[in-house]
């Protein structure tokens, strides 16, 4: 509960800032003034990133089980509507518990495969803030932000590749769990041969720069969505700043916060268009209002139809732990 009202009062200050000095007539007036009709194909679009995603895991799970996109598709929609409405990115877990009760997988080894994802995800994310800086000169608040970003995903994308390549790796973890008493042991064993199978995308050259490729795709298809909806307010972004928007935005959500990463969301997409660009801040917010809100509820209620058709239990994902699954 204590992290629960941290993350909210997180979400609270980064919303403090966003709304200070805001002139909310303007902002209502840009909200009435928007051409909605835009957010169709925002939505189409976006959805079609979430494929690509879909096709991305089902590509970093082959050394862990066969699925195809169509299979995965229903269980990230799943991880995403958790993630909007659960604290703590609770997300990550329910889409390793799904895919635990359709494919009978261990859920470390898939968690493994979101901790890869999220990696491709950081990276691309830098990138973005690399390929927009070419065109538009960074302030320090965003050199800041890129020098964290490499700071975070960089390390730890090389020390996950030491690990999964090494091969000392399961020498020096066997080593270790004989430390730990014994009835423990065999737990911990497979909790870490599990996470090894799960890792195993970055032990195979192709089939991590087909992740990476569909991770770029991914994005830009997103990206596509934050300069559909710019255009229903007026907001004639060049591709850099829609790149950078989106890189921003994204990278602020690691902030912890309240569920749906109110508030940090929000302040990104600010420190972006109106911090950099100049844009009016009224007509800004009043964007990241209706494009996080075009990012949260259709997936989530999509998500919410996904977990019903699969009969999945809410009780299920409060007890479950990063186990082995029976069966796997």
């Amino acid at each position: 509960m204590r992290r629960v009202v941290i993350g909210v009062l997180i979400s609270i200050v980064f919303l403090y800032l966003a709304l200070r000095g805001q002139d909310f007539a303007a902002l209502f007036a840009a909200l009435r003034a928007a051409n909605y009709w835009w957010l169709i194909p925002a939505i189409l679009v976006y959805f079609l990133a979430t494929a690509i995603r879909a096709i991305r895991w089902s590509v970093l799970l082959r050394p862990v089980c066969r699925a195809s996109w169509r299979d995965l598709f229903p269980i990230v929609a799943i991880g995403y509507m958790a993630n909007n409405i659960l604290p703590f990115r609770t997300g990550e877990v329910v889409r390793a518990y799904a895919l635990s009760q359709r494919f009978r997988t261990s859920k470390t080894a898939t968690l493994a495969t979101i901790v890869i994802e999220r990696l491709l995800d950081g990276l691309t994310m830098l990138a973005f803030i690399l390929v927009a800086s070419v065109a538009v000169a960074l302030n320090s608040a965003l050199r800041h932000v890129a020098l964290v970003a490499a700071g975070i995903f960089l390390p730890t994308l090389a020390l996950a590749l030491v690990a999964a390549r090494s091969g000392r790796t399961v020498e020096l973890v066997e080593r270790t769990t004989k430390l730990i008493p014994l009835r423990f042991r065999p737990r911990v064993d497979r909790m870490f041969r599990s996470g090894f199978d799960g890792i195993g995308a970055l032990r195979h050259g192709p089939t991590l720069r087909t992740a990476a490729v569909l991770s770029i795709v991914a994005w830009l298809a997103e990206a596509a969505m934050y300069g559909l909806i710019a255009r229903g307010f007026g907001l004639d972004l060049s591709a850099a700043l829609v790149l950078l928007a989106t890189a921003v935005a994204n990278l602020a959500t690691l902030i912890p916060s309240s569920p749906g990463y109110v508030g940090p969301f929000e302040a990104g997409i600010l420190l972006a268009l109106s911090g950099l660009a100049g844009l009016p801040r009224a007509a800004v917010f009043s964007y990241a209002i209706v494009l996080h809100g075009a990012l949260y509820l259709p997936i989530t209620l999509v998500g919410l139809a996904f977990w019903w058709q699969h009969q999945l239990s809410w009780s299920v994902i409060r007890r479950t732990r990063v186990e082995e699954a029976p069966g796997s």
